[in-house]
């Protein structure tokens, strides 16, 4: 395989830094190789603006689709971006790695994605056949796939099918679906470390040997059976046909398969103790569990 492996914490001795070591340690070992990009270190902008086109004139409206397709399409994008784009095309796997703040990515990541994943690159792209545009399960992106690791203070229960945060799987939609999937890349189940900030050595051992299984069996790994949007299941407006999946509706309902029953099913599960060796010393309650330094 051939890695691209995106760090967005801002602490270089955090437990989500020493997993990312731990992670391309793994690659390194099973042969694979890999390009990483540690957008904290990199002092990455996470904000679109008109510099990120530089050929676009300036009493013009900035209408950001269309400015980011004549830039890509003409070779202009500012030069942080097509060194990223870069490497994504080299790569045939992305590991997104992040700890959930506010039940999603820091915004460092969501940037990256609104400034590398441009119109006529990721999305935008026409079916050359004539059939339209491609997008979910087809797209700029196609023949890879992505895998999201996540950490959290917040304890596995409470990511369940009952537990008050929401399902972990329901939370991480937007970026499975909407951006994975939407761009053509297969979303696989994503690594999740719960409890977080309140790992002991212990369950740090045990959160780093989970991931290097899920890093060892990645190349045969089965992703998300998300429905492909050209596969006859939805109709001129988007909407899945009545005879597809009748009775389920939300996020489910664009799963060729039953979701998984629980938190268990997704990896990562690990047990909570004093303070280990990733950093990380929070204590989680209350919106922290999902918003603090999550390790």
């Amino acid at each position: 395989m051939r890695v691209l492996w995106i760090h967005a914490h801002p602490e270089p001795r955090s437990l989500s830094a020493a997993l990312r070591d731990e992670g391309l340690r793994a690659l390194r070992e099973l042969g694979h190789e890999h390009r990483q990009s540690d957008l904290y270190a990199m002092g990455w902008n996470p904000v679109v603006d008109r510099r990120d086109f530089p050929d676009h004139e300036p009493d013009r409206r900035l209408v950001v689709s269309a400015a980011s397709r004549a830039a890509h399409l003409s070779g202009r994008l500012s030069d942080d971006i097509r060194a990223e784009q870069e490497k994504i095309r080299w790569a045939d796997t992305l590991i997104v790695q992040f700890p959930l703040w506010w039940f999603g990515p820091p915004a460092i990541l969501k940037g990256w994605f609104d400034r590398v994943l441009v119109k006529g690159f990721a999305y935008g792209v026409k079916d050359p056949a004539g059939g339209g545009t491609l997008r979910y399960g087809d797209g700029g992106l196609a023949g890879r796939r992505a895998m999201a690791v996540v950490t959290t203070g917040g304890g596995a229960p409470a990511f369940g099918p009952r537990g008050i945060n929401g399902d972990l799987e329901s939370l991480l939609f937007p970026l499975h679906h909407g951006t994975f999937w939407y761009t053509g890349m297969e979303a696989l189940p994503p690594y999740a470390v719960y409890d977080a900030d309140r790992l002991d050595g212990t369950g740090y051992a045990a959160a780093a040997a989970g991931l290097r299984e899920r890093l060892r069996t990645l190349p045969d790994a089965a992703p998300i059976p998300f429905r492909r949007e050209a596969g006859g299941e939805y109709d001129a407006d988007h909407v899945l046909r009545p005879d597809v999946a009748p009775g389920r509706t939300g996020a489910a309902a664009h799963r060729a398969d039953p979701a998984p029953a629980g938190p268990a099913a997704r990896g990562g599960l690990v047990p909570c103790g004093a303070p280990g060796p990733g950093g990380g010393t929070e204590p989680a309650g209350g919106a922290g569990a999902v918003s603090g330094s999550a390790a």
